[in-house]
């Protein structure tokens, strides 16, 4: 909607434009010229100006016309710094059949569009090339790019991916993803994402993929770590970005990711990043209870304390699905909800789900309580329903029995239709609901 310029200021801003501009009495010299390092400098709609109006404006007419300009020129600035940043999420479930939520990424010179996961427990970012065994069909030719290059043992980059290795003078690293594993090549390229082009952008080029884990157009690493996104464009986006992601449902990208300090959410609600330098690559916080309608639920403090030494605590995680708490502060939750389900008959279980109704319920509503926030989770965040509709389940589980035991994990469904904010440099992660499913 356009603002209408306030007519209370125009007499003021008319007296100021007879006083700046020359009488008809006056001697006006256009033809004067520059002197040295001096250049004149005219308004557009002076006497002088080429660029003046062809037929004669009233003083009113004249100051609505700049302010209208002034609109167009606000749009343009907004563009420059907000806009171009601001990448659309989707859920891979409808897209590629992956569970992880996606954003389009142009790599190299022509660039050449992936589909690439988004995670924020990840540091590096990796794609499927050509010529890689086990990989999907969509991959990265980069013998078909002019800025596309391989990095040596010496480049400081092999100190920065997982297990690296050296054959003869390349550099390259494996890692295990969920069940899968992959071999990587470290490479540099240019990555566009949305409208910012980032050259040498260094990533892992796979040769070789095994299991089904492994996101089929590749993962783009947003952690903590040197050379996550958020480390290699420290320049760009200053550390600082968030996301709003869609109910996995939703077909199209509706969702965000918007990189950068411009044009974050200015009403939201923060809690203290911790960092683990065990972990550093997530995004830890201070969970301090757990709240199941008005009641908060008796979790031990031990459950829920950050320990460096054993990697417990909480973290906030796009990559999980269904959030993961340790056995004792599940069991609470669970318990809890359960009393205030009335009349509904308990199914044993649905796949990792032990809470679940045949018949329609009236849920309460969850709220994760962490230092100085808040977050009080909508039915849509906390319900499961099988595909027939018939069985719907509490969308949580316990922390499975291995080495992620001690963590408690907040999922992307949980977070669905929030604005997530990463503040790196002022270490705090805010929280504000934002509807983006479409």
């Amino acid at each position: 909607m356009k603002t209408p310029f306030p007519s209370s200021l125009l007499p003021s801003i008319l007296l100021a434009l007879l006083y700046l501009t020359p009488s008809q009495g006056s001697d006006l010299t256009c033809e004067s010229p520059d002197h040295g390092s001096t250049l004149k400098v005219m308004h557009v709609y002076s006497p002088c100006s080429p660029f003046r109006p062809s037929k004669s404006l009233s003083w009113e007419d004249t100051v609505l016309d700049m302010a209208a300009k002034d609109e167009a020129r606000l749009s343009y600035l907004s563009s420059l710094v907000a806009a171009k940043s601001v990448v659309p999420i989707a859920s891979g479930r409808q897209i590629i059949q992956s569970p992880t939520y996606i954003v389009r990424a142009q790599i190299g010179t022509p660039p050449q569009t992936m589909l690439m996961a988004l995670d924020t427990s990840s540091d590096a970012a990796w794609i499927p090339c050509d010529g890689c065994v086990g990989c999907s069909s969509n991959l990265f030719s980069s013998s078909q790019s002019t800025t596309y290059k391989t990095l040596g043992c010496q480049a400081p980059q092999c100190n920065q991916v997982p297990n690296p290795t050296c054959a003869g003078t390349a550099c390259s690293f494996n890692l295990t993803y969920g069940s899968s594993s992959i071999a990587a090549n470290v490479s540099q390229d240019t990555i566009t994402l949305a409208m910012d082009a980032v050259p040498n952008y260094s990533f892992g080029c796979i040769q070789k993929a095994t299991g089904t884990s492994v996101p089929p157009q590749g993962l783009l690493g947003l952690g903590r770590g040197p050379i996550s996104l958020l480390s290699q464009t420290q320049t760009l986006y200053q550390s600082t970005f968030s996301y709003c992601l869609p109910n996995f449902k939703s077909l199209n990208f509706s969702g965000s990711l918007r990189l950068g300090p411009v044009g974050q959410p200015i009403r939201i609600k923060y809690t203290p990043l911790l960092k683990n330098p065990r972990r550093s690559s997530l995004y830890y916080v201070n969970m301090v209870g757990i709240r199941v309608g008005r009641k908060i639920v008796d979790i031990p403090p031990s459950a829920l304390a950050f320990n460096t030494t054993t990697g417990a605590g909480t973290i906030f995680d796009s990559g999980t699905v269904f959030t993961r708490l340790v056995a004792p502060a599940y069991n609470a939750v669970r318990d809890e909800f359960r009393r205030r389900i009335k009349g509904g008959g308990i199914v044993s279980s649905l796949g990792g789900f032990d809470t679940c109704y045949s018949v329609p319920i009236v849920a309460p509503t969850i709220t994760l309580m962490f230092t100085g926030m808040n977050v009080t989770l909508p039915v849509d965040n906390i319900l499961i329903h099988s595909t027939a509709g018939s069985i719907t389940c509490l969308a949580m589980a316990s922390a499975p029995d291995n080495v992620n035991s001690v963590l408690n994990v907040i999922a992307n469904m949980q977070q669905q239709n929030h604005r997530v904010l990463f503040d790196v440099p002022n270490s705090r992660l805010g929280v504000a609901r934002e509807p983006c499913t479409r």
